[in-house]
């Protein structure tokens, strides 16, 4: 697993998420941990590196 740090799109909180570099592409919605609003993630590994990493709000 791979531990990669961010700041929510809604209250600018700095937190982690676990990233699994043997999916090479991922897209997935998870609650932030302190504010509890969804967050879209867009994830890409190649060769277990991180390529791209997106957290955006979900307008609702």
């Amino acid at each position: 697993m791979f531990e990669h740090f961010f700041q929510c799109p809604y209250c600018w909180e700095e937190i982690s998420v676990l990233l699994d570099p043997s999916i090479r592409r991922q897209t997935y919605i998870e609650d932030c941990e302190n504010c509890c609003n969804p967050i879209e993630f867009t994830v890409s590994f190649q060769d277990g590196e991180l390529l791209e990493f997106a957290a955006e709000n979900i307008e609702q």
